[in-house]
């Protein structure tokens, strides 16, 4: 992480802006991570995986044997780290993989089959196995285990003061998403425009979570709406990005205004859950009188907001449910081929630039329930996602990155192709076989589509 203020004088304004500004770098240093979450399940029952005895814990302690180095919270293993990877757990014991900055989607494939592997080895002594899905298709909330990480229990007691479905978000969803860097502020700008605008399109060809406490919901990807409903202050489509002006000051500004969750001193989260952080600058928590903030943070509290995109010292993509393996290196394609070729990233911001606030607001919601058959401006969401995959294509073609097989990364957009050419989404499919195979169990999913 780039330090910005070097010496004890306590932050200032400018010191956020240039903290998120520094991770601009040059079109050739630019890598993508790759992150993907999954459920963790009993094979047989079916049933969600406490933190111990032979749960979550021995998960974590069993990966060691590959190299993956624990990471505590007092006593509990509550992470893994290995070179610039890393494993953690989300607050209902979902699995996370934050994968390393990498160069070339075929190392991002690479690093996630490798990692489902080694799961995959250690799940299998333990009895485990793991789903990627957008929402739990029969847990309820109250059933679901509870992992020890302090800034969750924070979180779990604030949530419910600020919109009804934050616990769900928390302990009943699956995500995947990519991280990219950027060259400049305009670069940076240019970038979160067409992928914040564009976010929906994403989700509607990921939508992937049909079902809730064993029955359809209504939505193709219930964890896309329970984001509709989670906490308004710090999520959502920032209108701001889309005015003029829009740059890192404006990004700070709004993080300043998001009411914070903690503050972390000497390993232990201090709760301070709604209070401002510029109050914090100036040394007036009440629960922290007198003391100001680090970078660090700062950098912290970026973590705790969660709009469809997200800027830290690099952008993130947050729109899509988790699904499988090959759609896991699909989403990091699909950004690359838009974001890092510049006849692209112009080509896809035409796709969306005449769609005004109003729409950006109506499509996040109309995909979560409908998917490829919303629309917006006069068009489906199916025709634009078509659009949207051509340009990612070109976009990695003339990136031209080949593998060992002198293949390009293209090849990694073929299901979304499928997807996007047939109409359907995968929760369509898996309401299909719900309404027809499956008589109505919507369990039978942990045995077609466990990884």
């Amino acid at each position: 992480m780039a330090e910005v203020a070097c010496d004890d004088r306590p932050l200032v304004f400018e010191d956020l802006v240039r903290w998120m500004e520094s991770g601009a770098k040059p079109k050739s240093d630019w890598r993508v991570g790759a992150e993907h979450e999954k459920f963790v399940f009993r094979l047989g029952s079916h049933a969600p995986v406490p933190y111990e005895p032979n749960g979550i814990k021995a998960l974590l302690d069993g990966l060691t044997r590959y190299g993956w180095k624990p990471v505590y919270e007092g006593d509990n293993v509550i992470a893994l780290e290995r070179g610039m990877a890393n494993v953690s757990l989300e607050p209902g014991g979902q699995f996370e993989l934050s994968g390393a900055p990498l160069e070339t989607i075929h190392e991002i494939c690479e690093e996630t089959g490798g990692h489902l592997q080694e799961v995959k080895v250690v799940a299998d002594e333990l009895g485990l196995g793991f789903l990627g899905l957008g929402f739990t298709p029969v847990w309820r909330r109250d059933e679901i285990p509870v992992m020890p990480k302090g800034r969750y229990k924070i979180m779990r007691e604030y949530m419910p003061k600020v919109g009804s479905m934050g616990l769900d978000m928390m302990f009943r969803t699956c995500t995947v998403q990519a991280n990219l860097d950027f060259g400049s502020e305009a670069d940076m700008v240019a970038k979160f425009r067409a992928s914040l605008a564009l976010q929906p399109i994403a989700t509607a060809l990921f939508a992937n979570s049909p079902f809730k406490e064993g029955k359809p919901t209504g939505f193709v990807s219930a964890r896309a709406n329970v984001w509709t409903d989670t906490d308004a202050d710090r999520t959502g489509m920032l209108d701001f990005v889309f005015q003029d002006g829009f740059g890192f000051e404006t990004y700070a500004n709004y993080a300043l205004d998001v009411p914070m969750y903690f503050v972390k001193r000497d390993g232990k989260y201090i709760d301070v859950a709604g209070r401002s952080f510029r109050d914090f600058m100036k040394g007036e928590l009440p629960e922290l009188p007198g003391v100001k903030p680090t970078i660090k943070d700062w950098a912290d509290h970026t973590t705790t907001l969660f709009p469809e995109v997200r800027l830290k010292q690099y952008l993130e993509m947050r729109g899509a449910d988790s699904g499988p393996w090959s759609r896991l290196c699909a989403l990091p394609a699909l950004w690359m081929g838009v974001l890092y070729d510049e006849a692209a990233l112009a080509a896809a911001w035409d796709l969306c630039k005449g769609w005004d606030i109003a729409d950006h607001e109506r499509l996040r919601a109309d995909v979560a329930r409908v998917g490829l058959k919303a629309e917006i401006a006069g068009r489906t969401v199916q025709d634009v996602a078509k659009d949207m995959l051509a340009i990612a294509r070109e976009g990695l073609k003339r990136r031209n990155r080949l593998s060992g097989g002198l293949v390009d990364e293209s090849g990694y957009l073929g299901e979304l192709d499928e997807i996007a050419a047939s109409g359907i989404t995968p929760a369509e499919r898996l309401l299909e076989l719900y309404n027809g195979p499956w008589a109505g169990d919507a369990s039978k999913v942990f045995e077609a589509f466990a990884y």
